[in-house]
């Protein structure tokens, strides 16, 4: 099995959603699926069809989770310096918009570029990866070719 890479607050952030799918969202929807159950007929149970429904998704994220974690190698970023990496804090500039944008270089399992968390594999990171402060990447987005310069870099 594959390591999957893993920034330290990333591999926090979904070992505390997994207690809580495990300590709290199980045990309330086993009572929904309970409560369901006492209104009588099952097969026309609008309810305990839905808790059901939920309860499946509960459990396909739990042992997601667990086989995400259990091949997890976490990576301490705070130790890493200089070009861009893995964990790196990147700030660019859209050399078009001026725009400034913030992202952290992160693996695919705890990527979220709606919180600037971005994916290692993305096309922006792949052209990232080895530069430095002042260097320009181009990259094929889906709205066209975009420039970006790299304005600072950092690991925590």
């Amino acid at each position: 099995m594959d390591k999957i890479p893993m920034t330290r607050s990333g591999f926090a952030a979904l070992e505390r959603e997994l207690g809580e799918l495990k300590s709290k969202e199980r045990p309330a929807i086993i009572r929904q699926i309970a409560e369901a159950r006492e209104h009588g007929d099952l097969s026309e149970n609008a309810e305990y069809h839905a808790a059901r429904e939920k309860q499946g998704f509960i459990e396909g994220r739990i042992k997601e989770l667990e086989s995400i974690l259990s091949r997890a190698e976490q990576i301490d970023t705070s130790k890493l310096s200089g070009s861009v990496k893995f964990g790196a804090i990147v700030n660019l500039v859209d050399e078009d918009t001026d725009e400034e944008r913030t992202y952290q270089i992160v693996g695919e399992a705890e990527a979220d570029i709606e919180r600037g968390l971005l994916n290692i594999r993305s096309p922006l990171a792949r052209a990232l990866i080895g530069k430095d402060v002042g260097d320009s990447v181009e990259v094929t987005t889906p709205g066209g070719q975009r420039s970006y310069e790299i304005l600072a870099i950092r690991y925590e």
